[in-house]
């Protein structure tokens, strides 16, 4: 920014109300907002930094004027604090703001009119007066008053924490996590709140640090570092890393002598929070709950592999005509030959692409099985995956995590090696998306007399989460695994399935003539800057009208990237303004904004809501007096709090790693060489087999090219292979 500004201009004090946030990055805590300022009889442009910003919200600033070239003149606030106002506007702003829950802009006004000045002192000392104010019942003045005390206790913690560069939402959320020690246990370690707080990293915790006065190559830093690192490893996928790359790492990202990173890392594993183990010769260092979750799902493989099921004496020469004659179908013979490897081992895999009769093998054995009078449990790790599962078996089926009966208050499982699953025969589908600490939650709670199941596409992306459980367990060729690679003629008609299969071999997609009738087709663009209006304009009016499909709830976007102009987020503003721009009443919080009809997707686990990453919903409502929205989520209702909104995001556009275990009656990428980093053969075929009815690729041919012949996905550093080789022997 060219600023005009004296090398030292005094600093001055701005105090007033936010009207409006223009704009505030949740990346960098940059913001710009336009502020009612005492003094100032047009609203003032105030720009500066704070992790949370709310239109209503009263701020105290101490910065410099600067007049800026492109937008004139602006306060540069480089301290920001949010304070309790003490005119009749602020206090009105301040109650409104949603801050205080169960008040919002319209009760907050009629609350100020009546109560005046005195309205705090009212609210916290005699909260029975409220009742005087017609509307006020019993239960809401309980609900303010309660709301009231929590953000007293919180305001003090806030002031704090907001001198330390941490906003409203967050300060919120720490003081739920820590209540009322939260200063005192911030002060003793703040790197602590980005192992227990959602949506605080090290970053945030480290800049805390710093004000608190932490040396930066403390070894309390040194330490908490080195966690960080390996999170973020894992968030790759891994679950290790080698010894000296992760010395190399935490050098780079914390500027701390190497020597003080390797004791760090020393104490960290006397501590038993990392654990050293070698893999293929070279030492590597573990998170230990990563290490704990792989050797437990060699345990439980190893364990559940032994012994034999009741059914397992069944005459397959009579049972397999049965089930064709059952089921209506003729099984070819790699599909009676999985079948039969399936009933006589306990412990078994099946693989392969679409078209390849998955569905068909697994209805046929549960089939059989059924017959015997066996108990079947089915599960997929997402509520898409287990609605797809139980349609295409006729049986119930649910998530892992419901299976499991997750309890949000514990954080734990009620299911486990105590109470273990009720069943015979454990079927798991979309196993390739199935994590390393997940799988292991799940087979410890199989019981050892229980047959399993897992079914997936081992070529498709693996599990977002760390590991690459369902390719280790197939590349140690320890358990049965039956891989099915004939497409089948019904199939073999989509040009979906044949495309997927020609780029998992390593050839470009076949593009439908001019004219003729396809689910596949390819729409060149070769400028990328005129990709992102070619795709806006056929996802809102050209694909719905040819082919009568609904814009929002038939079509999904997936994209390789997050960033740039045909990334999830720039593609997301701009199909949202042209599909969704004039609905009403809007609302904006970490980022973006909502109104009724959004179609939003949930980025993180919610156990208490029973929403899990990658559901995508519905904007039902925005009650901007209550502080809430209401989003549907296949067909069930979940109310979201304004502080919540931060696991959300639009969802008009997903990554394709998003995407994994759903598809969509239609699928739209785009696809660039600007993505080059990121085209990779496996990312294409997982994009391409989201879609059921119709996939389209916008692009350019040579971006094609380069996905299809890219197969440097670098193998992810795990420990499970050779631990069920160990195992096994």
């Amino acid at each position: 920014m060219n600023q005009n500004t004296t090398d030292h201009q005094p600093q001055e004090r701005l105090e007033g109300s936010v009207e409006r946030v223009t704009f505030h990055s949740e990346e960098t805590g940059f913001f710009v907002v336009r502020a009612k300022v005492r003094g100032y009889r047009e609203l003032v442009t105030i720009t500066g930094s704070t992790p949370a910003i709310t239109a209503g919200e009263y701020i105290e600033s101490f910065g410099i004027w600067v007049n800026d070239p492109r937008h004139g003149l602006q306060f540069q606030a480089q301290s920001v604090k949010m304070i309790v106002p003490t005119n009749l506007e602020g206090m009105q702003k301040y109650l409104g703001s949603g801050m205080v829950k169960g008040i919002g802009p319209h009760f907050a006004k009629r609350l100020v009119k009546y109560f005046g000045e005195q309205v705090f002192d009212v609210i916290e000392h005699q909260p029975e007066r409220l009742l005087e104010l017609e509307g006020i019942g019993k239960v809401r003045q309980e609900k303010i008053t309660s709301a009231w005390q929590e953000q007293k206790v919180v305001r003090d913690i806030m002031v704090f924490l907001q001198s330390h560069g941490v906003g409203t939402a967050r300060a919120v959320r720490i003081y739920k996590t820590y209540g009322e020690d939260a200063v005192d246990k911030v002060c003793a370690n703040p790197y602590q709140l980005a192992l227990d707080i959602h949506g605080i990293g090290f970053k945030t915790a480290d800049q805390i640090a710093q004000r608190l006065g932490i040396e930066p190559t403390s070894l309390i830093r040194a330490r908490a570092g080195i966690r960080h690192v390996l999170q973020e490893i894992s968030g790759s996928g891994h679950c290790a890393a080698p010894f000296e790359e992760l010395v190399l790492s935490g050098e780079k990202l914390l500027e701390i002598p190497d020597t003080v990173l390797r004791q760090a890392i020393n104490e960290e594993l006397i501590a038993e929070n990392l654990v050293a183990q070698n893999i293929d010769g070279v030492p590597c260092v573990f998170l230990t709950p990563l290490f704990h979750a792989e050797q437990g799902v060699a345990n439980h493989i190893h364990r559940l592999a032994r012994g034999h099921t009741f059914w397992q004496g069944i005459d397959l020469t009579k049972a397999i005509p049965w089930v064709e004659q059952q089921n209506h179908i003729q099984l070819s013979a790699s599909q009676q030959d999985a079948i039969r490897q399936v009933i006589h081992n306990k412990f078994c895999v099946i693989t392969g692409g679409p078209g390849v009769g998955k569905t068909t093998v697994v209805n046929s054995i549960l089939t059989i099985i059924a017959a015997k009078k066996a108990h079947v449990t089915l599960c997929a790790p997402t509520g898409r995956a287990a609605k797809r599962l139980s349609e295409s078996t006729g049986r119930e089926a649910s998530t892992i995590h419901r299976l499991l009966e997750f309890d949000p208050k514990q954080f734990d499982f009620k299911r486990n090696a105590k109470k273990p699953l009720e069943t015979d025969f454990l079927v798991v589908d979309e196993t390739s998306m199935v994590d390393v600490v997940l799988m292991n939650q799940l087979l410890r709670a199989v019981a050892d007399n229980t047959a399993v199941l897992l079914v997936g596409d081992v070529d498709q992306l693996p599990s977002v989460g760390p590991g690459s459980v369902l390719a280790d367990i197939i590349n140690s060729n320890t358990v049965t695994v039956a891989k099915l690679t004939e497409i089948f003629r019904q199939a073999a008609t989509s040009k979906i399935i044949s495309n997927a299969h020609s780029i998992n071999k390593g050839y470009s997609p076949k593009v439908s003539e001019k004219g003729e009738k396809s689910d596949f087709y390819f729409m060149e663009v070769d400028e990328p800057e005129l990709i992102q209006a070619k795709l806006i304009y056929s996802v809102s009016e050209r694909i719905p009208k040819r082919f009568n499909v609904d814009p929002i709830n038939d079509i999904q976007v997936l994209t390789p990237m997050n960033r740039g102009g045909l990334g999830a987020r720039s593609l997301n503003l701009a199909l949202q303004e042209k599909m969704n721009g004039d609905a009403h009443p809007k609302i904006t919080r970490f980022g973006w904004t909502y109104a009724p009809g959004d179609k939003v997707i949930q980025n993180v686990n919610n156990y208490d809501k029973e929403v899990f990453n990658g559901d995508i919903g519905r904007v039902q409502s925005v009650d901007s007096e209550s502080g809430e929205l209401l989003i549907n989520f296949e067909g069930r209702d979940v109310a979201y709090e304004m502080h919540e909104l931060d696991e959300l995001s639009l969802a008009y556009a997903t990554t394709i790693h998003k995407s994994q275990g759903s598809e969509y009656p239609v699928v739209v990428i785009p696809i660039a060489t600007q993505h080059f980093t990121l085209l990779e053969r496996n990312l294409l075929y997982t994009g391409v087999t989201r879609g059921k009815q119709l996939v389209i690729l916008i692009g350019q041919k040579k971006a094609v090219a380069m996905a299809v012949h890219n197969v440097k996905s670098s193998k992810r550093l795990t420990y499970l292979q050779q631990t069920l080789q160990a195992l096994f022997k």
